[in-house]
C-alpha cells in the first residue's frame, strides 16, 4: 500500500535518466546543488523535464531541512557527500543505497562497501543482487521503469544503433572491442557522450533519443558486463528489435526469434543481425514483441510504486524502532 502522505527524499543527481524516472515516484525528491554545479550537485540540470515535485537545495541549507528518507546513488554520496551536509540528526534517518551496477572489482566474490546493516540496499537488477556479496545488509530488486514516449518504431534505415557513453575509455568491458569489430562487418552507428573520438555521431540529448533511434532497424548492444542499461529498455519502448550479448540481465529480457536476438557467439549475432538488414518486416515484428514486452515488465507506474512502497517501507521500520 502506498501511503498518502508524501515523503521528502533528500538525493544526489548522479544519473540524469535513472534521476527522471524515479522521480515520477509521488515524493518529493531535493537536489543538493553548489555554486559550481559539480558532479552530483548540478541539481535539475537535466535534457528532462523533472517535475515540480523535485527540488533544488543549497548544499550548505541541507542541514537546516526536514526530510523522511536519504537516497544514496553513488559511493561518493555515501563515504563523502553524506558527512560535508548532512546533521549528525539527519545522519539517523532512514538510508536507502541504490547500486546501479553489479560488482566490477570481482563478479562473484565482492563484499557490498556499504557495512551498516541499517542501510536498506536497493539492486537495480536480480542479477546485480546474485553477484553482489550483501547477506549483511537488507536488499530489495527494483526492476527499471521508464515512461513509454511518443515515438513509434519506423526502421527505415538500414543501420543498426548503438547506444553508449564514452565507449573509447571503457574497454573490453563495455565491447569496444566488439563494436570495433562489427562496425567493419555492418552499418553500425554509435552515439553517446565522447564517441566523435572513435567515428561516432555524439550525444544526443535524453529527450530526442526515442525519435533519434527510431528510424534505425536495430538495436546492437556490444556489452560484456554491466547492468540491464536503461538505453535499452528505451529502445524496446520505441519498438525496436534488440541484439545483444547472452550475459547478465539480459538473458532474462530477450527471447531469441521473438523480441530480439541474443548469443555468446558474435558470428551468429552477425547474422541474426543481417538477417534484420534483409527482412524489415521480420524487425519490425520481432520490434512490437520488444515493445509488448517493456510495456508490461519496465512500467513506469510499476517502478514509481515500488519506490514508494520501499521508502514507505523503511521509514516505517525505524518508527517501529523508536
Amino acid at each position: 500500500m502506498v501511503s498518502e502522505k508524501r515523503l521528502k527524499v533528500l538525493t544526489w543527481h548522479v544519473h540524469g535518466g535513472y534521476l527522471y524516472y524515479l522521480t515520477q515516484a509521488n515524493c518529493d525528491f531535493y537536489l543538493p546543488v553548489n555554486e559550481a554545479r559539480t558532479h552530483g550537485y548540478s541539481g535539475k540540470i537535466s535534457d528532462d523535464p523533472l517535475g515540480d515535485n523535485v527540488h533544488e537545495i543549497p548544499a550548505e541549507a541541507v542541514k537546516n531541512t526536514q526530510f523522511d528518507v536519504i537516497l544514496f546513488q553513488s559511493r561518493q554520496n555515501y563515504e563523502v557527500d553524506q558527512y560535508d551536509i548532512l546533521s549528525p540528526e539527519q545522519m539517523a534517518l532512514p538510508k536507502v543505497y541504490v547500486d546501479h551496477d553489479p560488482p566490477v572489482e570481482h563478479p562473484t566474490d565482492t563484499r557490498h562497501f556499504i557495512t551498516d546493516p541499517t542501510v536498506t540496499l536497493v539492486q537495480v537488477t536480480a542479477f546485480n543482487r546474485l553477484m553482489t556479496d550483501s547477506d549483511h545488509l537488507q536488499t530489495f530488486v527494483i526492476d527499471h521503469g521508464v515512461v513509454a514516449p511518443t515515438a513509434g518504431y519506423k526502421g527505415d534505415l538500414d543501420r543498426g544503433i548503438v547506444v553508449i557513453n564514452n565507449l573509447q575509455s571503457r574497454g573490453r568491458r563495455l565491447g569496444l572491442d566488439i563494436f570495433e569489430q562489427l562496425r567493419h562487418k555492418l552499418p553500425l552507428d554509435l552515439v553517446g557522450l565522447g564517441t566523435t573520438e572513435i567515428g561516432g555521431l555524439g550525444p544526443i540529448r535524453h529527450d530526442e533519443l526515442p525519435e533519434f533511434i527510431s528510424h534505425y532497424r536495430f538495436f546492437f548492444n556490444p556489452i560484456r558486463y554491466t547492468s540491464l542499461g536503461l538505453a535499452i529498455i528505451e529502445a524496446m519502448m520505441v519498438g525496436l528489435p534488440i541484439v545483444g550479448l547472452a550475459t547478465t540481465e539480459l538473458v532474462t529480457v530477450i527471447q531469441s526469434g521473438y523480441n530480439g536476438y541474443i548469443s555468446l557467439d558474435i558470428d551468429r549475432l552477425v547474422g541474426h543481425m543481417k538477417r534484420l538488414l534483409d527482412e524489415p518486416e521480420h524487425a519490425r515484428q520481432l520490434g512490437e514483441y520488444a515493445h509488448t514486452y517493456a510495456l508490461d515488465r519496465f512500467s513506469i507506474k510499476r517502478f514509481a510504486a515500488d519506490w514508494e512502497n520501499l521508502f514507505q517501507k523503511v521509514c516505517e521500520k525505524q518508527r517501529m524502532q523508536i
